[in-house]
């Protein structure tokens, strides 16, 4: 991916602001040390089927336009917009973090998500493999695991995800919402065509791992056309189970995704936030529990009338997926032998 101009809404958790007089220098990846002495994140939302995550990195390179997780960069002093795509936090103790975890008593064994804030096979763990490592640990415990990723990468992991099926349960959704793939590279530049992410699902699928398609998000006016051939194509190439989101676009996102917009899609961006403000009561976003992952009128319902009678259509989503969730097991180790001298 091209370096492009650091472009950063105002960070609100900050004393000052760098405003550029002159012209705008290339944002250039820079990676961070993270000092974080717990790894397994957990939250209480309603609207999210997991309880537990594993974030190996914060900040993604994939630079999606539309990433909800954007404001959480803020909390590290960097802004949500160019900062989030090129300053990558790194958590290089992650796996030894992880098993630490799984030590403790009070850990009793449940799902694993991979990831809350970032995408876990982002262009860095080609070389850095924390995400790798962690799932290996997943492995050694039996623990149960879901992820969801844009990047064809997941395939190199083969082996540790086929591991976890045998031994525990895992499951794979690779994000594809936007189907034509110049749309795709103006909104989500840093990402695999659409097309190659259905490869990595027939790929997934011919190993024998539970793998599956997340339409997510639904940009109303952009992912809704393409929709109903993200779900046919991911069907032919072994995904048994489909899901969505609709875009959702708290904090700063809003001014990232519509510059993005009006800098990408010129002709298409008024017509595009008109439609996600249809969806969301004449705003961009709606943080209500139970209406942002679906939005609300006309428009919302249509969107989710076309993807249930598609999947219904295919005959997607008839499969339990986590029929084994009670597998935990603590690896037995050996305690050292002493020495007779």
């Amino acid at each position: 991916m091209r370096p492009t101009p650091i472009a950063n809404p105002p960070n609100p958790w900050a004393s000052s602001a760098l405003e550029y007089l002159d012209e705008i220098p290339l944002a250039k990846v820079e990676i961070f040390e993270d000092a974080s002495q717990t790894i397994l994140a957990s939250n209480d939302s309603p609207d999210l089927g997991f309880r537990f995550s594993v974030n190996p990195y914060r900040g993604c390179n994939h630079a999606c336009a539309y990433c909800y997780a954007r404001p959480s960069h803020e909390y590290l002093s960097f802004g949500a917009g160019t900062d989030f795509d090129t300053k990558i936090v790194v958590k290089r103790r992650a796996a030894e973090l992880l098993r630490a975890a799984f030590d403790r008593p009070s850990w009793k064994g449940e799902l694993v998500m991979f990831s809350g804030v970032t995408d876990c096979y982002q262009p860095l763990e080609a070389s850095l493999r924390l995400t790798r490592s962690c799932l290996e640990v997943c492995a050694e415990y039996k623990n149960p695991v879901s992820i969801v990723t844009k990047a064809p990468l997941v395939e190199r992991d083969i082996d540790v995800l086929q591991q976890l099926h045998r031994d525990a349960s895992v499951h794979v959704a690779i994000s594809i919402p936007i189907w034509d793939k110049t749309l795709a590279r103006a909104i989500e530049p840093g990402v695999a065509t659409p097309q190659r992410r259905i490869q990595a699902i027939e790929t997934l699928a011919k190993a024998g791992i539970p793998v599956g398609v997340m339409v997510a998000p639904i940009i109303p006016g952009v992912s809704d056309e393409g929709m109903g051939e993200v779900l046919e194509a991911a069907w032919n190439a072994g995904a048994r189970s489909a899901g969505y989101v609709l875009l959702r676009l708290p904090g700063h996102v809003k001014d990232v995704f519509e510059a993005r917009m009006r800098e990408a899609l010129p002709l298409r961006a008024e017509k595009i936030l008109h439609r996600v403000r249809e969806t969301r009561n004449g705003k961009l976003y709606d943080a209500r529990y139970g209406v942002r992952g679906r939005g609300e009128g006309q428009y919302a319902e249509a969107i989710a009338q076309v993807f249930d009678v598609t999947v219904k259509r295919l005959g997607l989503n008839r499969e339990d997926e986590w029929s084994r969730v009670e597998t935990f097991q603590r690896p037995v180790r050996q305690a050292p032998q002493l020495s007779l001298f």
